[in-house]
């Protein structure tokens, strides 16, 4: 039987092992990974406990936990110069059902929890990153692509850099020309 309920404290070390392997699970290589991820995911999940109103949910299958979502205010990328009532964005991170237990609206259910505890704080607004595979489970539920953009500036990970186009001729030559100009 499934149940979903909010996660407490003493569990954070499991809802950190799950965001862990959810990057793992989208292609993310450990060589990427700060040697440090735990403490820095635990160190994190205080803080923001303390200062974001931080929940995370956990679903448990006969008593074992198989998946958990956190959620919290979203604190910004830039200053928040509109009044609360406004925008209040609530952030949902680290959605992470074990392989066993996926495709059984797991996830969704999840989510809809973290939903439920952001509009119960007065969010006005919620955020997701999704990967590929959620996408799916986070439009069921309502969420739709939004105006955010990206440019990638370089890639560490070698897994994603070789999937990378190679430079043009062009390019490459503005490239080293540019470089040999630099060290002259």
């Amino acid at each position: 039987m499934l149940t979903i309920r909010e996660a407490i404290p003493s569990e954070d070390a499991l809802i950190t092992q799950h965001f862990y392997q959810m990057w793992q699970d989208i292609g993310v290589s450990d060589e990427a990974m700060n040697p440090n991820w735990l403490d820095i995911t635990l160190e994190f999940i205080a803080q923001a406990r303390q200062d974001l109103f931080y929940q995370a949910f956990v679903a448990e299958v006969d008593g074992a936990i198989v998946g958990s979502a956190s959620c919290q205010l979203f604190s910004g990328l830039y200053p928040n110069v509109f009044k609360t009532e406004y925008r209040k964005f609530g952030y949902i991170w680290g959605v992470y059902v074990e392989p066993a237990y996926r495709r059984q609206g797991i996830a969704k259910k999840l989510t809809n929890s973290a939903i439920a505890h952001l509009k119960a704080i007065g969010c006005t607004r919620v955020v997701l990153n999704a990967s590929p595979s959620g996408k799916p489970v986070y439009s069921s539920l309502g969420f739709v692509e939004s105006n955010a953009m990206q440019l990638d500036l370089g890639i560490k990970n070698k897994r994603i850099a070789k999937a990378k186009a190679p430079l043009t001729r062009s390019v490459r030559a503005a490239h080293t020309t540019k470089d040999t100009k630099d060290t002259k």
